[in-house]
């Protein structure tokens, strides 16, 4: 697989050796780390050994995460990085983190512009979720511009880098997709 799906701004393709530096350099920021499953001591090994985990031939696979690089097309540079986890049903789980300094500049809502039609089209995905901290407001402002629907609040469902928190679940359906890019 040499690139998931562009536009003429960015491109979404899969890691490869070179982005691990930056990778691991902006997963170690705290203020990035700080709702995600890792935390700030993330370091250059942890990236190689994800980045040795994954493998794109089996992408697509129930049960497997893949880490998608968002890279500006022109200049190469790593701007953040979109998670795919493949469930059984043609359900897709997404995550998306951004370096520090593409945060805040519609990075990521481009990313999943450039994503979403591909999963829904190219992969046959019936529904596309994700999860969030309730605290991460900017999570929940971009998935809720990008139409997707709160379905659920768990209360203090899960024990994360030492207290329990709650979590958002954020889902849409191909068919609603269809219908907001209608009318777009």
């Amino acid at each position: 697989m040499d690139m998931l799906c562009a536009d003429n701004t960015l491109l979404l393709r899969p890691f490869e050796e070179s982005d691990l530096k930056e990778f691991a350099r902006y997963r170690a920021n705290p203020e990035v780390a700080r709702f995600q499953s890792w935390d700030e001591n993330y370091t250059l090994r942890d990236a190689t050994t994800l980045f040795q985990a994954m493998d794109y031939s089996r992408f697509t696979e129930p049960g497997l995460w893949f880490q998608i690089a968002i890279v500006r097309r022109v200049s190469g540079e790593l701007l953040g990085d979109l998670a795919l986890h493949f469930l059984p049903q043609q359900q897709v789980e997404i995550g998306f983190t951004l370096a520090p300094e593409s945060q805040h500049r519609g990075v990521a809502r481009h990313a999943l512009r450039i994503l979403l039609p591909h999963l829904f089209s190219k992969y046959d995905i019936h529904r596309v979720s994700a999860l969030t901290d309730p605290r991460n407001l900017p999570a929940q402002k971009l998935l809720e511009a990008l139409h997707f629907r709160r379905e659920a609040h768990y209360i203090k469902s899960l024990y994360f880098k030492g207290s329990w928190v709650d979590e958002y679940r954020y889902a849409l359906l191909r068919e609603e997709f269809l219908i907001t890019e209608s009318i777009r």
